[in-house]
């Protein structure tokens, strides 16, 4: 009996996208993806997808019968179907030999089940995101590319150019007299009439954006803030990362002054400063100035906070760094808002009186875990 067995991982494979996508919006809040990432890089890393319900099919061994007797056998012993394994006394103790029941059920992990580039595509689908445009001007990286467009009289036989060989040996032909157009043509190449097609290589383009993460980690912004935080900087990732070849990550942390740092500080460190929110704007702007020319990179600006700030005065030099410096460099900003019985919250209101019609623009409000969906589809939506 023949298996095809490439038809049937791919039919498994659809079954296991189908339940992903049914249940993305529970992965996106409850964070359980971001948890299960594999080593790669870029598009081709893989997540595994907790899916307890799905049971890999198994082969039973044993007849009927077996024994003499007339009864279903299971395993090693006789039985009838529907009827309860029992494991014998001290028997669960033994390696390989089961356990003491639990009422909990088991959660059966399948390994490297999806890709990030896959899981963009389901997160784009669900929540009905556009591809961003092309900016045209905002691409300087040179990709290179071979284009077989050339003929060389040397080569590889895989490459070997016949009509150009033939053609090649003709010429030969007629210019040392062999060749008698009265008689029927015979043109033989010999070494030096072999020719082959070449490769050149041709620079294209590359678009290239970089994300610019800053988190007020002042002592008002508690653990649950940041999750939301690093919850959302994953899926904000995993869809710019599949839009972008080149995409550079840089992470900022503020509380009354700002300083770039890893991913790993970046979501666990907590300080008991206050704010100055320009602190981290002020260090936005040095960074693009001396690694991201506004004119070469497709730049993204994501700030989270509380919304406190310690004077009415800074809020106004970060209104005015967005207005004359980040916004012109940038495709987008977005600003999620974290609610904190400690903070204010008023930056929010400020931001919004001065930019609420600006495109570039987006603020949202972060109150629970639920919302990371709808500031998703708010900072990803406009395309840009």
């Amino acid at each position: 009996m023949f298996v095809n067995m490439d038809a049937d991982h791919s039919r498994f494979k659809k079954i296991i996208r189908g339940r992903v996508k049914s249940d993305l919006k529970g992965y996106i809040t409850r964070g359980n993806l971001v948890t299960r990432l594999h080593q790669g890089g870029g598009r081709k890393q893989r997540v595994s997808i907790p899916l307890p319900s799905i049971e890999l099919p198994r082969f039973a061994y044993g007849q009927p019968g077996e024994n003499g007797s007339g009864t279903e056998e299971v395993g090693q012993g006789k039985g009838n179907v529907g009827d309860e394994l029992k494991v014998a006394p001290g028997e669960g103790d033994k390696p390989g030999q089961g356990g003491k029941p639990s009422d909990k059920e088991s959660e059966k992990v399948l390994e490297d089940a999806i890709t990030l580039e896959e899981l963009a595509e389901l997160l784009g689908e669900e929540l009905e995101l556009p591809r961003i445009e092309d900016k045209g001007n905002k691409a300087s990286l040179h990709k290179q590319r071979k284009s077989y467009s050339g003929i060389a009289s040397q080569g590889p036989d895989s490459l070997k150019h016949f009509k150009r060989t033939y053609r090649t040996a003709l010429k030969r032909s007629l210019a040392s007299g062999i060749y008698d157009p009265l008689k029927p043509p015979v043109v033989i190449p010999i070494r030096e009439d072999q020719r082959y097609r070449s490769f050149h290589v041709q620079e294209q383009p590359v678009s290239q954006a970089a994300i610019i993460y800053m988190m007020d980690v002042s002592g008002s912004m508690g653990e649950e803030q940041k999750e939301l935080v690093r919850l959302s900087g994953f899926w904000l990732d995993t869809w710019l990362t599949s839009q972008y070849k080149d995409l550079e990550r840089r992470f900022i942390i503020h509380d009354a002054t700002a300083k770039v740092v890893d991913e790993k500080v970046f979501y666990r460190t907590k300080e008991s400063g206050g704010t100055l929110i320009s602190s981290a704007y002020r260090k936005a702007v040095e960074v693009i100035d001396k690694e991201f020319p506004a004119d070469e990179w497709n730049i993204y600006l994501f700030h989270f906070s509380d919304g406190d700030n310690w004077s009415g005065n800074d809020t106004e030099e970060c209104l005015h760094l967005l207005e004359s410096v980040l916004l012109p460099a940038a495709n987008l900003f977005g600003y999620g808002q974290t609610e904190s019985r400690y903070g204010s919250g008023q930056f929010y209101g400020e931001l919004n009186r001065r930019f609420g019609s600006e495109e570039k623009v987006i603020i949202r409000n972060m109150t629970h875990r639920d919302d990371i969906i709808d500031t998703l589809k708010a900072f990803l939506g406009t395309g840009r």
